[in-house]
């Protein structure tokens, strides 16, 4: 199964399947998946729950809330496993909170696409070429309270995608960019209600800005990167010293052009040099003007921007703030990729060790990369306590 052809099987996969109407693709899609079972278990959504290791991927700016100095987490996620055992993600992150206002946060994400033998003809006695496609980024952030209930973090990212393959005609060299995000966070004091005390939250991460990747260096083969704004707000319904409940919803837009239907010719059909002509605008669009371009540009005007939007909605029950429960659905348009799926997850701390485990559920008829899939992540936090005021 390890042939040529299944790399393109896995970039099919992970573009959300353009065989779906008018479908957004960008390069490096992995640096959206979710690489930590605590968010996948909520239906992939990180960035107005309260304050991890994790918070590097969904919101850098909850890193000025965390509860520990210092936090290590290391994740690992296998990726189509109906068809191949070799292809994963892993993640490594660190943070370490400076003091009661600020913190810097690190991590490296690598995505490996296993091993591809390469063949030029069917003979079996070919001499076979193997090789190991693979994208990994860095990245940094640094947060900052600006008041006691609100912080905002800066992020900066470098990403390297070796997806091309050797020829006899070209390298295979690989291409990478660099990226920026910035986000915000707010997290209220603990109020008091009529029969439990409660606490909000909210916040927003817009993320990967920045050039085009190009595997051809040529201006018509840029590709970009999957900038997008995500926003989310939530409640903590404490019932008292040992219960807790959270509730989040999350929504989450691509700021990534949405390709355009070429003009028909009167037989409802399309030139080569008409769909060429659509190919090279969409492909001149430079990477700033397309954040904005992204938010107005649908063919189908309002009612299709509101279809690139995706939604999710997820709980968390905590019990002594040692053993939580974790649920989650996730929504995005038929028109526009078809993801829909629900996840359980649960999670256990023992000393400075967590563990956190998920489980996702297709509910759509495009069968998802991560479904049967269990994710498992591994968090470890040092040093001196921070309150929650």
């Amino acid at each position: 199964m390890k042939k040529i052809s299944l790399l393109f099987v896995c970039l099919f996969m992970i573009s959300n399947t353009k065989a779906q109407e008018n479908v957004i693709t960008t390069a490096v899609p992995f640096l959206l998946v979710a690489a930590d079972a605590r968010a996948a278990g909520m239906a992939d959504q990180g960035v107005a729950t309260s304050a991890d290791a994790f918070s590097q991927q969904w919101n850098p700016a909850k890193y000025a809330f965390a509860l520990d100095k210092v936090g290590f987490s290391i994740s690992y996620t296998p990726y189509l496993t109906d068809l191949v055992n070799d292809i994963s993600l892993g993640q490594l992150t660190y943070y370490n909170r400076l003091n009661e206002r600020s913190a810097f946060a690190g991590s490296f994400r690598y995505f490996g696409l296993g091993e591809i033998e390469l063949r030029q003809t069917g003979d079996p006695n070919e001499a076979v070429r193997t090789v190991s496609p693979a994208e990994f980024a860095f990245d940094g952030s640094y947060s900052l309270k600006l008041s006691e209930k609100f912080s905002m973090a800066v992020g900066a990212r470098f990403i390297n995608s070796n997806l091309k393959v050797a020829s006899d005609v070209g390298d295979a060299s690989s291409s990478s960019s660099f990226a920026i995000d910035v986000a915000g966070f707010f997290q209220s004091e603990e109020m008091a209600y009529n029969e439990f005390n409660g606490r909000w939250r909210a916040g927003f991460n817009i993320q990967n800005l920045g050039p085009k990747i190009s595997y051809d260096n040529t201006e018509f083969s840029n590709n970009f990167l999957p900038a997008n704004l995500k926003v989310g707000t939530g409640f903590d319904f404490i019932l008292d010293d040992y219960n807790k409940i959270a509730l989040n919803v999350e929504f989450n837009k691509l700021l990534v052009p949405t390709p355009q239907d070429p003009d028909l010719d009167q037989n409802g059909t399309i030139t080569a040099e008409e769909r060429s002509q659509n190919n090279q605008d969409y492909q001149s669009i430079g990477w700033f003007p397309a954040v904005f371009q992204s938010l107005s540009d649908a063919p189908g005007g309002f009612s299709e921007e509101l279809k690139e939007i995706t939604y999710s909605a997820g709980a968390e029950y905590l019990y002594q703030d040692s053993f939580s429960m974790r649920m989650g659905y996730f929504h995005e348009s038929p028109d526009k990729g078809a993801r829909q799926f629900f996840s359980l997850g649960a999670g256990f701390k023992y000393n400075v060790v967590k563990v956190d485990v998920s489980y996702l559920f297709s509910t759509s008829r495009v069968k998802n990369p991560l479904e049967n899939t269990l994710r498992f992540s591994l968090t470890f936090n040092f040093g001196d306590k921070y309150d929650e005021y």
